[in-house]
């Protein structure tokens, strides 16, 4: 078989131990193909520079898109490691992806939604709460995230911040980012009743119900909202994991759902709260932990071989987390699951 004949797709991806398979189109890297076809295979960034969606190939031949070392070196592609963002199949190919399960299989879907409220909760926070079509049931798991097509074709991604459950609609959290064509209008001109076209779910970032491994859940700043969506769904369904969250803002007012976080800790005794921030102002007389959020959870965990962490917010905290975890702590890599954003246009972007 020549390089020509073999890259002329389409070719047949199958993930292994969950036995999931999909096919690629000629030219297509693997993880848009399986995010088209309702596959949960883990990711971040989506562009090559985080590693989030770095798994191991067994069997076929791939080419790789442009991409940071950071994400995969020359040694671990060296080894048989992927990056699926950017990993376009020369071959039919069979990965590892334990991450990837039968559960995952919500079919992707576009539909129109219709702005119901909108509550600002913080100086540059948005509750923005959607209504969907009422003969549509948009299924998915706590925690993964829909995206808005916009009129000139742009996407911005938002995680739900509730648990399916408590639908038919969703609840989003909206950060302002100044002079972002989205989120300027969220802020300035955005009304109810406001018709949007979303579609999703997308993303890998749920609870992985087949451990009974403690569980820290790591945010910083809206990545708040897929773990509020997180503890709403381990508390309709009475999971008694012993969990502890751990929040991290800039100043005191960046916790925007402070109280709502107390008021579940009075309903679920195995959660712990740990909120934390790192640039308090003299008058916030903060008298709580401070500086950086992932360190507190190093201070308190110095040993997490036995946990699972779930982490979502700005790259620098996740990455770090993840590196650190990994490297002082003992953390497995495989129990860090991750729905980082490497650039704000890309998720919960302006």
């Amino acid at each position: 078989m020549t390089a020509a004949t073999a890259a002329a797709g389409p070719f047949q991806i199958t993930v292994q131990p969950s036995g999931r398979a999909f096919s690629v189109e000629n030219g297509e890297a693997i993880l848009p193909a399986a995010i088209r076809q309702g596959i949960g295979m883990p990711y971040g960034c989506k562009d090559g520079a985080c590693g989030s969606c770095k798994c191991r190939k067994l069997e076929g031949t791939v080419v790789h898109g442009p991409h940071q070392a950071k994400a995969l070196s020359p040694e671990e592609e060296a080894k048989g490691l992927i990056l699926t963002c950017c990993a376009v199949p020369q071959t039919d190919v069979v990965l590892e992806s334990r991450q990837v399960t039968d559960e995952s299989a919500f079919p992707v879907r576009k539909m129109p939604s219709r702005v119901s409220a909108l509550e600002k909760v913080s100086h540059d926070v948005m509750v923005v709460r959607l209504q969907l079509p009422a003969n549509d049931t948009l299924r998915y798991h706590a925690g993964q995230y829909i995206e808005f097509i916009l009129r000139d074709g742009a996407r911005r991604s938002y995680s739900m911040a509730n648990a399916p459950h408590n639908g038919p609609g969703v609840e989003l959290h909206i950060r302002h980012m100044p002079g972002g064509k989205f989120t300027d209008h969220v802020f300035t001109a955005m009304k109810e009743k406001e018709i949007l076209r979303v579609e999703g779910p997308f993303g890998s970032f749920y609870l992985r119900e087949d451990s009974g491994k403690p569980l820290v859940l790591l945010a910083s700043g809206t990545g708040f909202a897929p773990i509020k969506a997180l503890l709403e769904h381990m508390q309709f369904k009475g999971i008694q994991r012993p969990a502890t969250l751990y929040w991290g803002g800039r100043r005191p007012g960046d916790l925007y759902m402070d109280a709502w976080v107390r008021e579940r800790l009075a309903d679920m005794p195995n959660l712990r709260y740990v909120p934390v921030v790192s640039n308090a102002l003299p008058e916030d007389d903060w008298t709580g932990r401070t500086g950086f959020v992932h360190k507190a959870v190093m201070e308190d965990f110095p040993d997490l071989s036995g946990h699972q962490v779930y982490a979502c917010g700005a790259p620098i905290v996740v990455d770090s987390a993840r590196a650190e975890y990994s490297a002082h702590c003992g953390l497995p890599a495989e129990e860090f699951f991750a729905d980082s954003f490497t650039t704000e246009a890309d998720k919960h972007g302006p």
